[in-house]
């Protein structure tokens, strides 16, 4: 077989800063720290619409939130349907493709290309038809809510083990003849935040940082309210003392290493089926969580809480690979993830994306790669020249950071380098203008009404039972 397999991992809302080797000595991620130690890690990895459905467009399509059209969690675009996707591409050119686990497409069984899906729905089917094993979600949080709890399900018969168990099972049962194309998509560490008790065990007492706070945030009463939008929509992050965000912390790192550990199991029968030498694996996120900075959790904000996820890729055969080991600071996004991927399968067709190989980019550090970000059509982003530039509709808000001085968004510098602000803000303006006439009007980004307090915002906890048709519970 000369094709490589192909193995690509997300997990759904983990923020950048959740690996140990990259930096956070309070998470156990050892089988994320592998794939650092073997592969190259891409340290400055951009989610362009930090939501689940347009950033998993983004993957399949090779294209840009703005570019595809699909901003928001909304049904009724589809740009899967529009454009040629990555399962349709590889399935085309002798791969075997499979989707393990929450894709959150829509519809939601359509496949776009794959040979073969298993959603967080067919757990839920075989939990509801094995209710000796356990009945998950009883706990009664919402797909929204961040409040800590555990899982209501031994860790054996979780969603989590679910979808690596299932992920083994294709390996052991897949068409040797052919290359595989397998997506091992995990529903945590979104919300809720229920890990399975051992987990939470090693993390209930374990002192943690506080959140970060800048000199914008520090007040959420006199803060920018557009921002805390999807906060006041989505959670509680805004009620809650830091002693309660730290708990929420807590059973988020929970979360993660309990994916971390799954991991072990998916990695180990690689190694034991021989697959180690033959594949690429892939490591990444949708996009993050505020996880309590600036009085903010959830995502669609453009902060880097939310946007800024992980970006790892082991070769084949790593130790004896140029790439083992690499660090790469130049920015990227999940739109790279489809060309880069049609480049290691040898795919000759001509696919136009947004985005470029990442592999090309390993040994390069520049600061040329211009960001544009369009999330739910109210929050507007771009990165250029070591700042980040972000726009909110509600009330026309604005923040300005050094990114490469105040990495964690310390200081606004909106009102001080006004120059910086105003250059950036008409690069945004006429990219925005480009894709979407309705964000700008007279040649100025639209500014919606402004968001007075949290009461004024509609509340989603996000209800699902188990019972609901649905590619959304966690």
């Amino acid at each position: 077989m000369d094709k490589p397999n192909i193995l690509l991992i997300t997990t759904d809302q983990q923020r950048f800063d959740t690996i140990h080797a990259l930096g956070n000595a309070h998470i156990y991620t050892p089988h994320l720290n592998w794939l650092v130690d073997e592969g190259v890690t891409f340290r400055r990895c951009y989610s362009d619409s930090p939501i689940c459905m347009p950033a998993r467009a983004t993957v399949m399509t090779g294209r840009h939130g703005y570019t595809h059209g699909l901003t928001t969690n909304e049904e009724n675009t589809r740009p899967m349907e529009k454009y040629p996707t990555l399962p349709r591409a590889l399935t085309r050119n002798g791969y075997q493709t499979r989707a393990q686990g929450k894709m959150h497409f829509y519809p939601i069984r359509a496949n776009y290309g794959f040979e073969h899906m298993e959603l967080p729905m067919d757990y839920y089917r075989y939990m509801s038809a094995n209710t000796w094993l356990g009945t998950p979600k009883s706990h009664g949080l919402g797909e929204n809510e961040i409040e800590p709890v555990i899982s209501t399900v031994d860790e054996v018969h979780s969603s989590t083990h679910w979808t690596v168990r299932r992920s083994i099972d294709f390996l052991e049962t897949r068409d040797e003849t052919r290359p595989f194309f397998l997506w091992t998509s995990f529903a945590k560490p979104h919300p809720p935040f229920d890990p399975c008790f051992h987990h939470w065990m090693l993390y209930q007492n374990k002192i943690l940082p506080p959140p970060v706070y800048g000199d914008w945030s520090k007040d959420i009463c006199e803060s920018l309210q557009g921002y805390y939008q999807p906060t006041y929509t989505l959670n509680n992050a805004y009620r809650m003392s830091e002693g309660q965000l730290l708990d929420v912390k807590r059973a988020y790192y929970a979360c993660i290493t309990q994916i971390d550990y799954s991991l072990g199991l998916l990695f180990a029968r690689l190694r034991e089926m021989g697959l180690l030498e033959n594949t690429w694996i892939f490591f990444t996120s949708d996009h993050g969580d505020m996880m309590g900075d600036h009085h903010m959790c959830a995502k669609s904000v453009f902060l880097e809480g939310s946007a800024h996820v992980p970006m790892i890729i082991r070769p084949p055969d790593a130790r004896e690979h140029a790439l083992n080991g690499k660090r790469c600071d130049t920015m990227v996004t999940l739109a790279d993830i489809m060309p880069t991927i049609l480049k290691i399968a040898g795919v000759k067709e001509q696919i136009e994306t947004d985005g470029t190989d990442m592999l090309d980019l390993v040994d390069i550090h520049t600061e040329d790669r211009v960001f544009y970000g369009n999330s739910s059509n109210n929050f507007l982003a771009i990165m250029a020249g070591g700042y980040k530039y972000s726009w909110c509709c509600n009330g026309g808000e604005e923040l300005l950071f050094n990114i490469n001085e105040d990495p964690m968004e310390r200081n606004n510098l909106a009102q001080i380098e006004y120059e910086t602000a105003a250059h950036l803000k008409r690069m945004l303006t006429e990219q925005s203008g480009s894709y979407n006439g309705g964000l700008v009007q007279n040649g100025e980004l639209i500014v919606k009404d402004a968001i007075k307090c949290a009461d004024a915002v509609p509340k989603f906890p996000g209800f699902y039972s188990t019972s609901f048709p649905s590619d959304v519970l966690h």
